[in-house]
């Protein structure tokens, strides 16, 4: 059947019409939106300092308590000579007790540390047998009983001024009439402080026997009519002076000795 150009011309726009509503959907070409801002990393921290640890307890000085550093007290009085000259031994030997700790010398103290049962020195030059004084600086470093056994000349014969003995208080002259520092007129019982120093102090004249533990008089006895004696036993090595601790480390320091004439005061009424 032949369509007139009239009809053609109808039927064509009603084709492209027809082709226009059967053409697929054109392809959406989308872009992402941009992601929203980023936040700005944080802020770098520094990091962490640890804590210091806390500080471990100062090593004690050369061995000993701080509190030993305190300095000396002047002595009082005139005529004092020096047994120690703060640097080394020069003058003192070790005393060869059985079981003898160690002996140390440094910053002007002597340490005695604790022996089986003894530890001390024994002074290698002349020393007087009467009319003298000696005087020195001793501490109880660490242990329970004397941390000074002072022996010295009395005339021909020894004895010893024992401070901090039978378990840590006792002071006294062994021995006399056979009577130990325990025993004696002479016993006393002091609350020694550890790690404290005491200046010592023992006069020995023509019948007199006199100490003092700082300012304090604690020995005075007639010796005119007295046996003087030393405790039997390793003690009678530290003759005919010496120093030594039984059991227990010590601190020694300015020992000095003067010369004298007679007792530094009256003699003590008997009671």
């Amino acid at each position: 059947m032949k369509m007139t150009f009239s009809v053609w011309q109808s039927l064509v726009p009603a084709g492209l019409i027809l082709l226009a509503g059967c053409s697929p959907e054109p392809v959406k070409v989308t872009t992402s939106p941009p992601p929203p801002p980023q936040a700005p990393p944080p802020q770098a921290q520094p990091p962490a300092v640890a804590a210091a640890p806390a500080a471990a307890p100062a090593e004690p000085k050369d061995g000993l308590p701080p509190g030993l550093a305190k300095p000396p007290a002047p002595f009082a009085g005139e005529g004092w000579q020096s047994l120690f000259n703060g640097a080394n031994l020069e003058g003192w030997r070790e005393t060869q007790f059985a079981g003898h700790g160690e002996v140390q010398c440094a910053s002007g103290v002597i340490l005695l540390k604790m022996g089986d049962p003894f530890t001390g020195l024994n002074w290698t030059n002349e020393f007087p047998k009467m009319n003298y004084e000696i005087a020195l600086d001793a501490a109880r470093v660490m242990g329970s009983d004397f941390f000074c056994g002072l022996t010295v000349p009395v005339a021909d014969s020894f004895c010893s001024l024992i401070v901090g003995g039978w378990g840590g208080s006792l002071l006294g002259i062994s021995s006399l009439d056979g009577l130990d520092a325990s025993e004696n007129q002479t016993t006393k019982f002091v609350n020694f402080e550890t790690g404290r120093w005491y200046r010592l102090r023992l006069r020995v004249t023509e019948g007199r026997l006199e100490a003092w533990l700082d300012q304090e008089k604690v020995v005075d006895v007639n010796t005119a009519d007295k046996r003087i004696s030393l405790r039997p036993g390793d003690i009678e090595l530290s003759k005919p002076f010496g120093l030594a601790a039984w059991q227990t480390s010590a601190a020694l320091r300015e020992i000095k000795l003067r010369r004298v004439t007679e007792p530094a005061g009256p003699a003590k009424r008997a009671l």
